[in-house]
């Protein structure tokens, strides 16, 4: 009889030192970069792009989840694994676009007043909180799927999903409400 991969014992790893690393690389290099001024002499390509870009794999981390929760709840894992490592990436290519812009360029304040500033602080501010906060959570999540640690991964992913989606969405529009004042 040929032995499956069901049929083999599954030896769990060890990703915790790992998403300790990447959670303190990650945040580190956001709180660094909010601090600097800005590469202002920088001219081999227009960095205003940046921003619509971020908001773009924002969109499409935020579709991806969508996905992945309609598939989930479907029972379709193969396919939830796929949409979710979907956001994945472009959660990457959100982090490189965001780290990049604000590399080479100084901080765009907010122009609006009133309601809408006070508005735009709070989805800003929850934004930035959560964005934090997703890092750990979403590696954590996929950390335990890989280990077929299915109870306690449903138990992270309930947090985790809610989460990563108010943050994919609210930079989408975090990015809509600035984007006049570029």
């Amino acid at each position: 009889m040929k032995e499956t991969a069901i049929d083999r014992p599954h030896k769990k790893r060890n990703y915790k030192p790992a998403i300790i690393i990447i959670t303190i690389l990650v945040n580190g290099l956001v709180v660094i970069l909010s601090g600097l001024p800005g590469y202002e002499n920088f001219t081999a390509f227009d960095v205003t792009i940046l921003p619509m870009m971020n908001a773009i794999f924002n969109s499409f981390t935020f579709l991806f989840l969508v996905a992945a929760l309609a598939a989930i709840l479907k029972r379709n894992v193969t396919v939830h694994r796929r949409f979710i490592y979907a956001a994945f990436v472009t959660t990457t290519l959100f982090l490189v676009t965001y780290v990049t812009y604000h590399f080479l360029s100084p901080s765009t304040p907010y122009g609006g007043t009133g309601f809408m500033a006070g508005l735009y602080y709070f989805i800003l501010i929850t934004h930035i909180v959560l964005a934090a906060v997703i890092v750990p959570l979403a590696l954590t999540a996929v950390a335990r799927a890989w280990n077929l640690e299915n109870e306690r991964h449903r138990k992270i992913a309930r947090w985790t999903m809610p989460i990563w989606l108010y943050v994919s969405l609210t930079g989408v529009v975090v990015y809509l409400m600035i984007s006049p004042y570029y």
